[in-house]
């Protein structure tokens, strides 16, 4: 098993990394914020976890080990694959996931994109023990408390002035959809503002 990779930063996408490691471009899924902070050119060490399917071999790329064992755990409950199972470290880490399973914070759960309530209660039910208590008695704030930081990051990592970033960021979030957006998805409006923004001239 391909337990973790170390090479230059070939590609970048918003949930992908291109690394080359002895000659070869492995290509690996990641969540937009291992991305932001992974630079082109240069070095990187990513955790990894290979999902084998009949038809595609899928290698993801984590931040840390404690990322790769979240990514694992969720995925023992039915109904969570592996994208789901990445969608949620894309909007919550790995210690809010732990403490809205440990402290059965639904709502949390829920706010991530794709992630219903039965699924949200079938984590809580199968992983509470496993995930042990919660780390602090403070709530987790919920995904869309925290994806314009996320996303304002991972645009500035793409190449994006900071004020570009944020005037994107600023326009999604005024949006009626805006409180029921996940990091992936908010994301990809953002570009699309600034796909339609015009240039300034100099």
């Amino acid at each position: 098993m391909i337990a973790q990779v170390r090479g230059r930063v070939l590609q970048r996408g918003t949930d992908e990394l291109v690394v080359e490691v002895g000659g070869v471009g492995l290509s690996l899924v990641v969540t937009p914020r291992t991305s932001a902070v992974s630079e082109l050119g240069q070095e990187t060490t990513l955790i990894t976890e290979l999902v084998v399917r009949e038809d595609s071999l899928t290698l993801y790329g984590f931040a840390s080990a404690d990322e790769r064992e979240i990514f694992r755990l969720v995925q023992t409950v039915t109904g969570v694959g592996p994208r789901l199972a990445l969608t949620m470290l894309a909007a919550l880490s790995a210690d809010q996931i732990r403490q809205a399973i440990g402290s059965e914070d639904e709502r949390t759960l829920t706010s991530v994109s794709g992630l219903g309530k039965r699924t949200a209660q079938r984590l809580i039910v199968d992983l509470k023990e496993k995930v042990g208590p919660a780390p602090s008695t403070t709530a987790a704030p919920p995904a869309t408390a925290s994806w314009r930081l996320q996303v304002s990051a991972a645009l500035t990592g793409l190449g994006w002035s900071a004020p570009e970033a944020q005037a994107a960021v600023a326009d999604v979030a005024a949006r009626p959809e805006a409180a029921e957006l996940g990091v992936p998805e908010a994301l990809r409006l953002a570009l699309q503002v600034l796909d339609h923004t015009p240039a300034v001239a100099p």
